[in-house]
């Protein structure tokens, strides 16, 4: 079978009535947890993975996957798509990827055009989610049977280099990045070897037999960090909202913000698809792309419509190509891929080469359905705008119980033991000084999930050549994902003392 019959069979599971019902619930929350300030798709995704398993309790488990983590990439993608929103309206980014946005979105706002900054970031955002999927179909199966011929070794370097990747671009500080990947390493370690049957970090604890639940770990961390952050902190938006007018946009506006969205949309996608780059490095680089090719560069910060198309386009083809290393490697290039690929995981699915093979229907479903996603994203986004906006004035008081309720709740439906619910109260507390102290909680979830998968390819290595380390040098492919992790971990570095170099020398 060919992409095209694999991709029309992913329509027929797409276009299934609660498919369709679970893909627009999630897009409808993802634009929701966009617009509000401060959540983002990592706690957002996160919050809602109880929730999904709940609502798919009846089904058959391949039915349940599919449906749940189409309706969690619905949240995923129209998270990208909210955080404009609140960008352009408030000056106060939705989330890390909107940063960029603010630059011109905001002055168009403030000059009583942020109907047409609001519209033409939800059409780019819609072409880079089309272009982003119809690479994603094309590439998606090649790239999984060269990885079907991977073995142990091959698994364990890319892994590495997957850890190496997030763990260099988190946070503003590679230290704290990497105390946080080694943390989440150490917490895969918890429960009973698979191998020897010894208990590990147990203390004699029965809960912990099984290891840390990913799902309580991540809301723990996410969504209960968010909710003791904003309590603790006071955090209450105070800035002004800018009315939003003409929704429209001219003629002009067209012909000015289409090349921005095409070469943003590129762009965004081929650095979605790197491991670690992610979104937010998208935007940053479409919006330099743009300002050095422009014949009027002036105009950018002052609220040109191309500083708002051009980010805008990037983060949102960024999240789509970030779905290849995950659906054909098994290798999640973001926090929020992360989460998904420990929600497919929780349903016995393990992403990766033989995903397309075992199951096709999880697969090809969840790309058919993003197409379906994207164009539910633009209709709802293009008149619902206004409504959208006013969802920024929702208080604290009303959003952080429902927060907690779902919290509590979803994580004590799926695994009926209190234990869990002290974890979660944990992870919350843990989250929450943790990012307070600027260490990101990306890594963590990336050691946390990876951990196992790095172990067990390790010890199938080292058993294939009798306990030699060199198994992993010897073989080509391998050899090269481990110069590849150790260029992208030394490079920043480098660059970093140079930097100071420069400095010292100048103060000299």
């Amino acid at each position: 079978m060919n992409t095209i019959q694999f991709l029309s069979e992913g329509f027929q599971t797409a276009i299934l009535p609660h498919n369709l019902l679970f893909a627009f619930i999630g897009v409808l929350i993802g634009t929701a947890v966009g617009v509000l300030p401060g959540i983002g798709p990592m706690s957002g995704v996160a919050l809602l993975i109880p929730v999904t398993a709940s609502m798919t309790g009846g089904m058959d488990p391949a039915s349940a996957a599919t449906s749940s983590i189409i309706l969690l990439a619905g949240v995923y993608y129209g998270a990208m798509y909210g955080g404009s929103t609140t960008s352009i309206l408030l000056n106060t980014p939705g989330e890390s990827s909107s940063v960029v946005t603010t630059l011109d979105g905001y002055q168009m706002a403030r000059q009583g055009r942020a109907g047409p900054a609001l519209a033409i970031a939800a059409i780019g955002s819609f072409f880079a989610g089309i272009v982003a999927l119809i690479a994603l179909a094309l590439l998606a199966a090649p790239l999984s049977d060269v990885a079907l011929k991977f073995g142990p070794a091959e698994y364990f370097s890319l892994m590495l280099l997957g850890l190496a990747a997030v763990s260099g671009l988190a946070g503003n500080s590679m230290t704290k990045a990497w105390i946080m990947t080694v943390f989440g390493l150490m917490l895969s370690t918890i429960g009973m070897d698979v191998v020897s049957g010894v208990s590990r970090f147990t203390y004699g604890i029965s809960s912990l037999y099984g290891g840390l639940e990913f799902l309580t770990v991540a809301v723990g961390l996410f969504a209960l960090g968010e909710v003791f952050r904003t309590i603790l902190h006071k955090e209450n938006s105070d800035g002004k909202i800018a009315k939003v007018g003409r929704i429209l946009p001219t003629r002009q506006d067209f012909k000015e913000s289409s090349g921005p969205i095409v070469r943003g949309s590129l762009l965004g996608f081929f650095v979605g698809v790197l491991p670690g780059a992610g979104a937010t490095l998208a935007s940053f680089f479409s919006y330099i792309m743009e300002k050095k090719i422009s014949k009027t560069p002036e105009k950018f910060g002052k609220g040109t419509i191309a500083g708002v198309a051009a980010p805008e386009s990037a983060n949102n083809a960024a999240s789509g190509g970030a779905m290849i290393p995950l659906l054909t490697l098994g290798i999640p290039g973001s926090g929020t891929t992360a989460i998904l690929m420990g929600a497919l995981i929780m349903y016995n699915i393990q992403p990766g080469p033989l995903l397309f093979q075992d199951h096709p229907d999880v697969a090809w479903g969840l790309i058919a359905s993003m197409f379906i996603g994207n164009l539910m994203l633009l209709i709802l986004n293009m008149p619902l705008v206004k409504i959208f906006a006013k969802i920024i004035d929702t208080p604290s008081k009303y959003l952080l119980p429902m927060i907690i309720a779902i919290s509590v709740f979803g994580v004590y439906a799926v695994q009926v033991n209190t234990f869990d619910l002290f974890l979660l109260i944990t992870c919350g507390l843990v989250g929450y000084f943790l990012a307070s102290n600027d260490f990101p909680l990306a890594p963590l979830v990336l050691g946390l999930v990876l951990g196992p998968m790095i172990e067990n390819n390790m010890r199938r290595a080292l058993t294939s050549s009798n306990g030699d380390f060199l198994v992993f040098v010897q073989k080509p492919v391998s050899l090269v994902f481990l110069v590849i992790a150790i260029l992208w971990i030394l490079i920043p570095v480098l660059m970093k003392l140079r930097g100071k170099e420069v400095i010292i020398n100048e103060e000299a």
